[in-house]
């Protein structure tokens, strides 16, 4: 069991490089609490499955971080910290695959009980997606229902936008530190937002936006949400990442259908099509949260799982097995570029589905479908 003198060690855990979710749950079933794991060797450390590489990453680390200073300087700037195993902790989205250790935020965090839909769609948004955004936002607020989104460009400022406008409460979720607004242009979007709400971040203060962070920042979206509406999305948007994110943890997805000819609908009107939820009419929202239970949150159908995992997942899911297996050897076998081999992996490993059992080794952990 966590208590308050663990905290500091989940804090310095999360400024160390190549510690995520992932690897800060075996050091946990290791050692029953990180403290043990911060003061370990490195022996223990190899023992509970971490690489050579992290190894010596977490050893080089704690001979730089004092565990309880670092925890006091961040709270001196009035940033708060929750961990994963404290009450006021996200409920959902504790109960997804790979949870974040630790939560960030500006604000304060919204209550259990509280019911909570991700808005989010494409940067590049049409006046049909901005109008849409804009109404979803007052109405969700206007009702007592929290908005989870990403802060970005487009549909999630203007969803977010609305919500404070219409004195709701919104949650931005960064992709970066809490105190690197991303977009910079948002930076009095974020004030107006941590007045009721709260900008949140499993990314340590001082962490600069990077385009790898923001897949990861996606599941936390749709795991804080009971469900998730996709306003607009092209064909490549990241918003079909908080998508796929939501049906893997069995989050009612539902989506703005758009014109056929419109680019910024192209992914929006592929996932009706695959199966996933229109909407159509704003009370849908609250008929759905009025069935929806939290206990047992409803598994989609598996065609619409299967349309959200893309072809190069599918294809390095069917080369890992059980036997650990290079990266080297997945790039060989399935002709995909490294580049697309590792962000591949880093998702599949944050769905919990492979884990890193030696430097760039890989195994299966459980099946998709």
């Amino acid at each position: 069991m966590t208590t308050d003198s663990d905290k500091p060690y989940w804090v310095a855990f999360n400024h160390v490089n190549g510690v995520g979710a992932v690897r800060a749950g075996q050091l946990l079933k290791r050692f029953g609490n990180l403290q043990d794991a911060w003061t370990a060797s490195r022996n223990d450390l190899l023992f509970a499955g971490i690489s050579d590489k992290v190894a010596d990453q977490i050893i080089y680390s704690r001979s730089k971080i004092n565990p309880i200073e670092l925890t006091e300087s961040i709270e001196k700037r009035n940033i708060h910290i929750c961990i994963r195993t404290e009450t006021e902790y996200p409920k959902l989205l504790k109960e997804i695959d790979n949870p974040p250790t630790v939560l960030y935020y500006v604000g304060r965090l919204p209550e259990n009980d509280m019911s909570l839909m991700g808005v989010v769609g494409t940067r590049r948004m049409t006046s049909y997606g901005q109008n849409v955004a804009e109404e979803l936002g007052k109405f969700l607020a206007l009702n007592g229902i929290g908005v989870v989104s990403g802060l970005a460009r487009g549909v999630d400022g203007a969803a977010q936008t609305s919500v404070v406008n219409s004195g709701g409460m919104t949650y931005a979720v960064l992709g970066c530190g809490v105190d690197h607004i991303y977009p910079p242009e948002h930076r009095n979007l974020a004030r107006a937002i941590v007045k009721n709400g709260a900008v949140i971040s499993e990314y340590a203060p001082g962490t600069h936006p990077d385009k790898s962070n923001f897949p990861q920042r996606n599941r936390i979206i749709s795991g804080m949400s009971n469900g998730v509406i996709i306003v607009e999305a092209g064909e490549k948007s990241g918003s079909l990442i908080t998508a796929r994110f939501a049906v893997e943890q069995g989050r009612e997805v539902f989506v703005v259908p758009g014109k056929v000819t419109d680019v910024q609908s192209r992914g929006t009107n592929r996932l009706i099509r695959d199966g996933a939820r229109p909407f159509y009419e704003k009370k849908e929202i609250l008929e759905f949260l009025n069935t929806w239970q939290a206990a047992e949150p409803q598994k989609l159908n598996k065609p619409l799982q299967q349309a959200f995992s893309t072809p190069e997942e599918k294809t390095i899911l069917s080369l890992i097995t059980n036997e650990p297996l290079h990266i080297d050897e997945i790039v060989r076998k399935s002709g995909i570029p490294l580049s697309k081999v590792s962000s591949s992996i880093v998702l599949l490993e944050l769905k919990g589905l492979v884990l890193e059992t030696a430097p760039q080794t890989y195994q299966k952990t459980r099946e998709l479908f």
